[in-house]
């Protein structure tokens, strides 16, 4: 049951705006004049109209299944080199506070700041362009070998979300267009592995006309699939990559990886030191916490 409610979820995020966009009318028809009234009920039955539907629909969107207790799946990381662990499952689980999508285990990679690299948040007027940060456009590997089912590859890469009034905007009227626009424009462009053991792998927020793969493509572990990017929900560049059991990521259950090859450093990157803190009780062993360096591979 909650597997088919929640591959709905595109519905209930539509309704969901719907019914927002009727309140605003029946605001603006309450304190405008020359406004036509919607002829919506007034006083306590007037709130029902819009409380109950928004209570159902927040707890819809919610709902998503949950793969049976497992170990960590163990496989080869995306990326080569030095990168900086957010919101993984070396700091706890679900790594990014929700079962839904499929993010129970997911985790989300940037390269170690320097000198050079824009700051997570300034007083500017502009956002930072993606090609500021150095590992933008930095290879994908595949983590695992098997066959390739979903390939997009169109969404243009954006401006980070790295002023006060970019952010304000990403977390509100962006995050709504997105929630509308479904979760393809959440995650931007992605490719989903089958790997044929009933895992499935989606690397999210890819470079515009990056991928090197094709839908029904045999890829062996460790090939380049895509480049590092800046497309959909993200405030700067960075690889977003989870595990599942379905490809469909809305109607998949999160599993949880972890990744060979890869040696935790201890050290914190600087620009992310403030999003530090003790490991949960929950964190899978041998991966990074958050805004931990991390080498991977060769």
């Amino acid at each position: 049951m909650s597997r088919s409610i929640a591959a709905l979820r595109p519905l209930w995020d539509a309704l969901l705006l719907l019914l927002g966009a009727l309140l605003a009318a029946d605001v603006l028809a309450a304190v405008l004049p020359g406004v036509g009234d919607l002829g919506l009920p007034g006083g306590f039955a007037g709130v029902l109209v819009f409380v109950v539907p928004f209570a159902v629909l927040t707890v819809l969107v919610g709902v998503a299944p949950r793969a049976a207790v497992h170990e960590p799946v163990e496989l080869a990381p995306p990326v080569r080199g030095r990168w900086v662990s957010m919101n993984g499952p070396g700091q706890q689980l679900p790594s990014h506070g929700t079962h839904t999508r499929g993010q129970y285990g997911a985790i989300d990679v940037a390269g170690p700041s320097g000198p050079g690299t824009p700051k997570i948040v300034r007083f500017a007027l502009r956002s930072s362009r993606p090609e500021e940060y150095p590992w933008f456009g930095e290879p994908i590997h595949a983590m695992a070998g098997g066959t390739v089912v979903r390939v997009r590859d169109g969404q243009r890469d954006h401006r980070a979300r790295n002023t006060w009034q970019g952010l304000a905007w990403m977390m509100t009227f962006e995050a709504l267009g997105r929630e509308a626009a479904g979760t393809g424009r959440v995650l931007g462009n992605h490719v989903v592995v089958d790997h044929g053991d009933g895992t499935f792998a989606a690397y999210a927020h890819l470079k515009r006309g990056s991928a090197t793969v094709v839908e029904g493509q045999r890829i062996e572990v460790g090939d380049v699939l895509a480049q590092v990017g800046n497309t959909g929900n993200t405030s700067m560049p960075h690889l977003h990559v989870q595990l599942m059991d379905r490809a469909a990521v809305d109607a998949a259950a999160g599993l949880v990886m972890r990744w060979r090859d890869i040696r935790p450093t201890g050290e914190l990157d600087e620009s992310m030191a403030g999003f530090s803190k003790d490991p949960a009780d929950t964190a899978v062993a041998g991966m990074p916490r958050n805004a931990e360096v991390f080498t991977a591979g060769d």
